[in-house]
């Protein structure tokens, strides 16, 4: 099955031998999906799985992550799902299991009902608690795809669509786009780490302090592929605070000498 996949810039595209004029389709999917940065989203109402009524508003104070999937799909969407699983299990062992949220919701309804979303999350194994599977009112579909950047065409053997991670940010303004059925793990964490780093800033408790010199010192490592804690960081952190706050005792004894 045709599945468009956008890649993280044209450039790269470019380095792939592909070349935009000779995918209009792919192009044009990008500027959507990209348009969207920065667009506050409605608040749309769908059912989970349960069948119980959830709005977009009630994934508002943490980070956001939303993916689009038909049930009717026998390979693009569980391959997407799957990898995209294998991320947030990394994102969350390097921010925090409670760290940010995730929904994929169904776009061909009435085939993507709460049981069929059901089945699909168990057939694709994701057992995360913050995981919800999501269907939406029929009438909300082109609206809330539009919303998202979120592109797809029917086709005789199903849909051809974007393939797109959508990142929003707590107070559920589209963040950040990340495309594939895979992608390089920094491109998923890093927008993540750095929206939970500038809500650890917005109020000075030490709770929010420690959150945010462990986010410092969380860094990828290429060799084990995953996140982990850069001890040094602790330490060089720890020593540019004590130099500073030594100098800031030096100047004031100093000024206190000299009155």
């Amino acid at each position: 099955m045709k599945v468009l996949r956008v890649l993280c810039t044209f450039a790269a595209i470019a380095v792939a031998g592909i070349a935009a004029a000779q995918q209009p389709d792919a192009e044009k999917a990008y500027r959507a999906s990209q348009a969207a940065i920065g667009r506050a989203l409605p608040d749309f109402t769908f059912r989970d799985r349960l069948n119980r009524p959830v709005k977009v508003s009630d994934y508002r104070g943490k980070p956001l992550v939303v993916s689009f999937v038909y049930t009717g799909c026998f390979q693009a969407c569980p391959v997407a799902t799957q990898y995209l699983a294998k991320a947030v299990k990394q994102a969350r062992d390097a921010l925090g299991p409670d760290a940010f949220q995730v929904v994929s919701i169904g776009f061909n309804p009435p085939f993507d009902s709460p049981d069929a979303m059901g089945a699909f999350a168990r057939q694709n194994r994701v057992a995360d608690p913050r995981w919800e599977f999501l269907s939406p009112d029929p009438k909300d579909v082109e609206a809330l795809a539009r919303a998202f950047g979120f592109s797809f065409e029917a086709t005789p053997k199903g849909f051809d669509h974007i393939t797109q991670a959508t990142i929003v940010d707590a107070g559920g303004v589209v963040y950040r786009q990340v495309y594939g059925d895979s992608f390089a793990l920094p491109l998923f964490v890093g927008p993540l780490k750095e929206l939970r780093s500038g809500q650890a800033s917005q109020a000075a408790t030490l709770e929010n302090v420690w959150e945010k010199v462990k986010l410092y010192c969380t860094v990828y490592d290429p060799g084990s592929g995953g996140y982990r804690l850069n001890y040094s960081l602790f330490f060089e952190l720890f020593a540019g605070l004590t130099t500073f706050a030594g100098l800031g005792w030096f100047l004031y004894k100093s000024r206190r000498a000299a009155m």
